[in-house]
């Protein structure tokens, strides 16, 4: 929530804060007063009082702050997958009961057949107005004549004025296709990428979703109920925000202590016990690519083994709360 007087979120920072914290950094500390200005930097933890003075505000180390706002990050990351899997396992039963027909008083259908779910995802976006949110896993299959369509049904829904926001994996940053997409689309349009993300969901003016019913995608669930609706784009704006920029903008995530991001993403996998090929599924990566990054994630900490080299992970704090993001 806003902070009184300091109108942002507690968990954002500000011009204000980064000037004063930039500017403990070159003093070595500010005083309480010139915190008071900029209350996030004490939410966040940015500022600690002097051991020998506690009215002297001494500035955390700008790697420790990102340490541990990243593994902040990667927990909730961690709690909204939690959130997810109840969700799924709370409709369980009602894809159960609820048959193939048409629409639901429950507010969602089961939709069977690509092409049935194309229409159902053609007709909402023919009255969308405001925004489209989707979440890609894996860069769509398509023949040049269904990209065709689908750059025409996007474009369209950017001229009625909608603006079109995409989560991928980070292994989609650079796929050809994806890359074409952006570059044809005109319009309010934005992509950014995580490590490990949901199944496939589209959401159109924040009334109705479309999600994966089966592993095949052949099924996917129309949902028009507000409350899941609200739900399941909540869930997606969280997502955006810990995202990286990939358009119009990109950004690269910074590499800490000789360990890339992508190394620190597997290196969390293989301290939870994962093979090989769960690591890669994953992270979205084919086997042989997961293994070179691990080779090299061995050889910068040094281990000989497998074995050692969950040790050496264990004990290097990449994971801690002064660690990495996952």
């Amino acid at each position: 929530m806003p902070v009184e007087g300091h109108p942002h979120r507690a968990d954002e920072l500000c011009e204000p804060g980064r000037e004063l914290y930039a500017r403990a950094l070159r003093d070595g500390a500010v005083t309480g007063p010139d915190a008071a200005a900029a209350p996030c930097l004490l939410d966040q933890g940015l500022l600690r009082p002097g051991v020998t003075d506690p009215g002297r505000l001494e500035p955390v180390p700008p790697a420790l702050a990102l340490h541990r706002a990243l593994q902040t990050s990667a927990r909730a990351i961690a709690g909204l997958r939690r959130r997810e899997a109840r969700l799924a396992e709370t409709f369980a039963p009602l894809l159960r009961t609820g048959g193939h027909g048409g629409a639901s008083p429950s507010g969602v259908t089961l939709l069977s057949g690509m092409t049935r779910i194309n229409q159902a995802i053609t007709r909402a976006m023919a009255g969308a107005t405001r925004e489209m949110l989707c979440v890609q896993p894996h860069a769509p299959h398509m023949s040049p004549q269904h990209r065709r369509i689908a750059l025409e049904r996007d474009q369209a829904c950017l001229d009625r004025g909608a603006r079109i926001r995409t989560l991928y994996q980070h292994t989609q940053r650079h796929i050809p296709p994806i890359v074409a997409r952006y570059e044809q689309l005109r319009g309010d349009t934005e992509a950014r990428t995580l490590d490990e993300i949901t199944e496939r969901l589209i959401i159109v003016d924040r009334a109705v979703a479309f999600l994966p019913a089966s592993s095949d995608r052949t099924q996917a669930l129309e949902v028009r109920a507000p409350a899941v609706v609200g739900y399941l784009a909540t869930t997606f704006d969280r997502l955006w925000r810990l995202a990286t920029p990939m358009y119009p903008e990109a950004v690269r995530q910074p590499t800490l202590n000789g360990i890339t991001p992508r190394q620190r993403a597997i290196a969390a996998l293989l301290v939870e016990g994962h093979t090989d090929a769960v690591v890669a599924n994953r992270l979205g990566m084919n086997v042989r690519t997961a293994r070179i990054h691990i080779a090299k994630l061995a050889a910068t900490l040094g281990s000989d083994s497998r074995a050692q080299l969950g040790y050496l992970i264990a004990g290097s704090g990449i994971l801690d709360q002064e660690g990495a993001h996952t």
